[in-house]
């Protein structure tokens, strides 16, 4: 009972964020929305920016969980690398769409962070280090078992950082036709550019 009257309130908060913004939402408001009194929600959390932290932290264990779950479902090391970078680009692409529903799940995460790059940025700071975990189990296997380049398994991780915030920056900006790029099959080209460049020869 305990864990379903919290996770009401989160997610009425994580409702009210999204359409009002974390700002403009009141711990009353809460409380109104969720049919709760403020003594119900002050048994729960301390303040606002208390809730606003355990969706924080709740959000980002989804981050991980998805990319477990996807990762899982590969036999290989490509495979499971291919769906390490399926999944972390839609997260990229998840800022551009806010409130859209996603069968990857982020549709939470996009309604409530809606292009602020310093919440999803707190979000990615939570989940960075078991992703990296998540990546460097996937390359050192790859590298054991002579498909992936030793020296480039190891500027994998950055390399691939750095793609990641450009697709970022180009799907807030919407800036790819300015740039020369067309939006259709990108993720493809992506995807084929990172694995090309990291098998062995």
């Amino acid at each position: 009972m305990v864990s379903k009257t919290r996770d009401k309130l989160m997610d009425v908060a994580r409702q009210l964020f999204a359409k009002k913004g974390i700002e403009n939402t009141t711990m009353i408001d809460i409380a109104n929305a969720s049919e709760k009194g403020r003594r119900t929600i002050y048994t729960y959390f301390k303040n606002k920016s208390d809730i606003y932290d355990a969706l924080l932290e709740h959000e980002s264990e989804q981050l991980v969980m998805n990319l477990r779950k996807a990762v899982e479902a590969g036999k290989t090391p490509v495979e499971q690398l291919r769906a390490f970078i399926r999944t972390r680009l839609e997260v990229v692409k998840s800022s551009e769409h806010a409130g859209s529903q996603s069968p990857s799940g982020y549709d939470r995460f996009r309604s409530i962070f809606n292009r602020n790059l310093g919440r999803i940025e707190n979000i990615r700071a939570m989940a960075a280090e078991k992703e990296n975990s998540i990546l460097r189990d996937i390359l050192d296997r790859g590298v054991r078992e002579g498909t992936f380049d030793v020296s480039q398994a190891r500027c994998f991780p950055s390399t691939l950082v750095i793609v990641m915030q450009g697709m970022y920056f180009s799907f807030v900006n919407d800036n790819f036709k300015e740039i020369g790029l067309n939006i259709v099959g990108l993720e493809d080209k992506i995807e084929r550019f990172l694995l090309n460049g990291l098998m062995r020869r």
